[in-house]
C-alpha cells in the first residue's frame, strides 16, 4: 500500500477542522490568518490555503472587511439537510437501481473496499468525503436525473462537516461500512424498495446520532 504524504496545507486544515468541530473554535470566531500561522508555526499561505478548503467543506466563512469566521453547527439545521438527503438520494437510487451494469456494482463494490481501507487507517476525511460520495455517486449514475443530483451534490456536501464531527468526537460510523454493504447488495439483487427504505433509514440514522451529539454540545457550551 502507498504511503500517503500529506502536504502543508492539508496538516493545516486538520488542525483548524479539529478545533471547529470539537467546539475549541467557536461559531462566529475570527480566524485569524497571522495568529494560526504562529500557532502552527508556519506561513500565512498555507492558513489561507487551508481556510480556503474547509470553506468548501462549510466550516469557514469568509465575509468582506471581516475575514473568516467559523460557521454555526446547529442541530436544528441538520433536520432539514438530513431528511432533504433521505428523500432526494431515494429518489435518485429509486431511477438508477434498475439500469446497474455488472460492472456499476463492481466499481461501487471496489470504491467500497477504499472506503474501508481509508477508516481503518484512520483517514475519515478521505473516507467520509471523497470516497462516500463516490460509492453514492456510482449506485445513483444511472437515474439520469441531473437536477436532482446537483441537489444531492449540495446537501451531500452541507452535510460532510456534521459526519465529520460525529467521527471526531463520537467515533461514529462504526456501522457504515455494513450498512454500505448490505445497500451494495440489495441494488445488485435489484431490490428497490428495499433498497430505499434501506438507503433512508441509513440516512435518517446518522442524523439522529449527530443531532444528539450536537445537542449535547450546545447544552455543555450553555
Amino acid at each position: 500500500m502507498a504511503i500517503e504524504h500529506k502536504t502543508r496545507t492539508q496538516l493545516v486544515a486538520e488542525a483548524i477542522r479539529a478545533k471547529i468541530l470539537s467546539g475549541e473554535i467557536k461559531a462566529g470566531d475570527p480566524l485569524r490568518q497571522a495568529a494560526l500561522a504562529t500557532e502552527l508555526n508556519v506561513s500565512r499561505i498555507p492558513v489561507r490555503e487551508a481556510l480556503l478548503q474547509l470553506e468548501a467543506e462549510g466550516l469557514v466563512n469568509f465575509e468582506a472587511h471581516k475575514g473568516a469566521t467559523a460557521t454555526q453547527l446547529s442541530a436544528a439545521q441538520i433536520d432539514e439537510i438530513f431528511d432533504l438527503r433521505a428523500l432526494l438520494e431515494a429518489e435518485l437510487l429509486s431511477h438508477s437501481i434498475k439500469h446497474l451494469s455488472d460492472e456499476d456494482l463492481n466499481d461501487a463494490a471496489g470504491i467500497l473496499s477504499e472506503l474501508e481501507g481509508a477508516m481503518d487507517a484512520g483517514d475519515t476525511h478521505r473516507a467520509t468525503g471523497e470516497l462516500n460520495s463516490q460509492f453514492h455517486a456510482k449506485l445513483y449514475s444511472r437515474a439520469q436525473r441531473p437536477q436532482t443530483r446537483e441537489l444531492v451534490d449540495m446537501y451531500s456536501k452541507n452535510s460532510e462537516r456534521y459526519v465529520r464531527m460525529h467521527i471526531l468526537l463520537a467515533g461514529g460510523l462504526t456501522t457504515a461500512p455494513e450498512e454500505h454493504r448490505t445497500l451494495l447488495e440489495l441494488c445488485r439483487t435489484k431490490q428497490a424498495r428495499k433498497a430505499c427504505d434501506f438507503l433512508k433509514k441509513h440516512i435518517v440514522q446518522a442524523k439522529n446520532d449527530i443531532k444528539k451529539l450536537l445537542i449535547k454540545i450546545e447544552d455543555e457550551q450553555r
